[in-house]
């Protein structure tokens, strides 16, 4: 009987024990988790034909609707409507107040031509004008024009949107630095600055929604996509593989981006010369894992495991 009591009394112990451990020593079974899944499940920045127009896609075809905007949506908000040429519909103003407009309200002419006279236009009705920044805070995207209004920002201020794996430090492009100082020919702090605002969270928008959002100020109608206008000046091999979503020996960054999207995780060492190399890391041993090597710019080596 005294025997009975004593185990009685350990399996208690045990029990209250088990609630208190870490889950990786706990006595049940840890639940299964799916894989973390990387990048070469990302969206492509070219849809089919370059027409840049995957926003087109039905709701269906998306899946269900989400209640906030997903890190997945941001990127490709920013690959599809960052950078994209319209026409001004209306006068907008300068300065780093801008122009705050509420998602969910028609547009108010006279409070728009109110912040025009107040401001100056730093944007004419039928002038041509490049999105050139989007930044997502809690209810609000701000969308930049030309270059924006608010003057020059630093690096830090940039969106960055997390891949997955050790940080890097981001990769500085010339289209960084035209999104930070708008158009050529153009001075810091002298396009225009957008505040679309939201009640609630920013909810999940395509690509088109956004444009819609920003049609009582842009006509993207009959606009040259930016994206097509980049892929129309590389060699028309390059030009093919981002197509056919492949990377090339040869490719710079941005390209290797545009083809197959920014990879799971990076490493940078040096080779035995001492020159500096990087390996973008796709997938995850022992699945189809790809690695592509950058030896200085440009893409020295691409292999894939398994063969």
């Amino acid at each position: 009987m005294g025997q009975i009591n004593t185990l009685a009394a350990l399996m208690s112990l045990l029990l209250l024990a088990d609630a208190d451990i870490p889950r990786a020593m706990n006595l049940r079974p840890p639940e299964s988790a799916p894989k973390p899944s990387f990048s070469m499940e990302e969206l492509p920045l070219f849809a089919t034909g370059f027409d840049g127009e995957q926003q087109s896609q039905t709701p269906a075809q998306r899946g269900p609707k989400k209640a906030s905007l997903q890190e997945s949506s941001k990127l490709e908000l920013i690959r599809y409507v960052s950078g994209e040429f319209a026409k001004a519909a209306k006068a907008l103003p300068g300065g780093k107040e801008g122009f705050l407009q509420y998602a969910d309200k028609p547009l108010n002419e006279e409070i728009l031509q109110r912040a025009v006279a107040t401001h100056g236009a730093a944007v004419h009705p039928g002038e041509p004008v490049q999105i050139t920044k989007l930044e997502f805070r809690d209810h609000t995207i701000v969308v930049d024009v030309n270059g924006g209004g608010r003057g020059k920002r630093h690096l830090l201020d940039h969106l960055q949107i997390g891949m997955g794996g050790p940080s890097s430090p981001p990769i500085r492009t010339a289209s960084d630095a035209q999104q930070e100082s708008g158009p050529p020919g153009l001075q810091p702090g002298a396009g225009s600055t957008l505040f679309l605002e939201f009640n609630k969270t920013i909810p999940d928008l395509t690509p088109q929604e956004l444009k819609q959002l920003l049609s009582p100020f842009l006509d993207f109608a009959k606009q040259r996509s930016a994206t097509v206008q980049w892929a129309d000046t590389l060699p028309p091999d390059i030009k093919k593989a981002i197509q056919d979503r492949t990377p090339k020996v040869g490719m710079d960054r941005e390209m290797v981006i545009a083809a197959i999207g920014k990879p799971g995780h990076k490493v940078r060492e040096r080779d035995t010369e001492g020159n500096e190399i990087e390996d973008w890391i796709y997938g995850t041993p022992p699945d189809r894992t790809m690695f592509v090597r950058f030896t200085g710019d440009k893409v020295t080596s691409i292999k894939q495991f398994p063969q």
